[in-house]
């Protein structure tokens, strides 16, 4: 339903009675809205309006007698019409950036992004965890330690240096190390880290005639910790403040909250709605059954791709919540908590 269908009389009376039941989760009667609007109509008047509303299917009415409560199209044309986002507060904006400051790796950052986001909101947060970016090998560095340690310089996609610290068998000299590392420079300069140990093997049968005995065990073992797999998080995403939503008086009957805890720990149409959101430039909204999942057809799911520094998208974030919910604020928190994350993630 295009807006300009509407006269500005009704699109205000519409955005009154959203606000209105997003507050308090009442059907809103003609007569509340008639002390609401602060115009000069009768409650008859805004009957009538109301009748149209209806008819248009933007509002409907729960029971017989009752006021209205926003359809999932009155919600859609409130949310993308109607709806006036503001900034956050300079000290709600503060208190997010400070979830993101001191903490080291990966894991840690999305446990947090996760956690404070179901706090904030008082919603179910869900975060898919990153997708693994190709990390193309460029220069690798093995310098020695004390103790068998031995320290890993690794360039990577030109512009990304990691720097990590492993223990090896046997106690190499540097000159040891550096014919090695002058070996995997040769060998896999360009391919991706993952590929690295899975061609190891087949590379160094190919070369076995040639390769002096001592300089093939450093190899080995170097690359084999060097280049050790890190955990793919390609399928999996993170789900915290589920039982905030046993509080919404929409959601707090016992099938439907067997039905959304079975969803959270399947995970899979959860996974499925954020591939959804994946491709969005940012902020995505799924109201009721536009998330197409019959568990999700009394929930708003707000979301927001999270990016690395090039903008290439590795995951999403979002919270879930009852479609009256407070769109306004959820809005630029799921937002700024997305940059946030990804700049973490990524940093300069």
């Amino acid at each position: 339903m295009p807006s300009h269908y509407l006269n500005e009389r009704t699109r205000y009376l519409l955005k009154v009675l959203v606000d209105r039941y997003i507050r308090e989760g009442q059907p809103v009667g003609s007569r509340t809205l008639s002390r609401d609007v602060h115009l000069d109509l009768s409650p008859a008047t805004i009957r009538n309006i109301m009748a149209d509303l209806e008819e248009m299917g933007l509002v409907r009415s729960p029971h017989t007698s009752s006021g209205r409560i926003p359809t999932v199209k009155g919600y859609r044309l409130f949310v993308d019409t109607l709806l006036h986002v503001k900034p956050l507060a300079a000290e709600e904006e503060a208190l997010l950036r400070t979830q993101f400051t001191h903490k080291s790796g990966n894991q840690p950052l999305l446990e947090q992004a996760s956690y404070f986001l179901s706090e904030v909101t008082h919603l179910t947060s869900v975060i898919s965890l990153p997708k693994r970016v190709t990390q193309a090998l460029r220069h690798v560095e093995f310098l020695p330690l004390s103790d068998n340690r031995v320290l890993v310089i690794l360039v990577i996609n030109d512009h990304e240096v990691q720097n990590r610290i492993i223990h090896t068998q046997f106690t190499y000299s540097a000159a040891q190390l550096e014919q090695a590392a002058n070996y995997l420079n040769t060998a896999f300069l360009g391919k991706d880290l993952q590929t690295v140990r899975s061609d190891l093997l087949q590379e160094l049968q190919q070369a076995q005639q040639s390769m002096d005995t001592m300089l093939r065990t450093v190899v080995e073992e170097m690359a084999g910790k060097a280049f050790e797999k890190e955990e793919d998080y390609n399928a999996d995403c993170l789900i915290s403040g589920q039982t905030n939503l046993m509080d919404v008086a929409e959601l707090s009957s016992v099938e439907k909250l067997r039905e959304l805890f079975v969803a959270f720990n399947q995970k899979y149409d959860i996974l499925q709605l954020l591939d959804k959101a994946l491709q969005a430039n940012g902020v995505k909204i799924f109201i009721g059954e536009e998330a197409g999942y019959e568990v999700f057809e009394e929930c708003s799911v707000i979301t927001s791709p999270y990016k690395t520094m090039d903008g290439t998208i590795i995951g999403v974030l979002g919270v879930i919540g009852p479609t009256r919910i407070a769109y306004e604020r959820i809005i630029p928190i799921v937002d700024l908590t997305a940059k946030l994350l990804g700049s973490a993630l990524n940093p300069h």
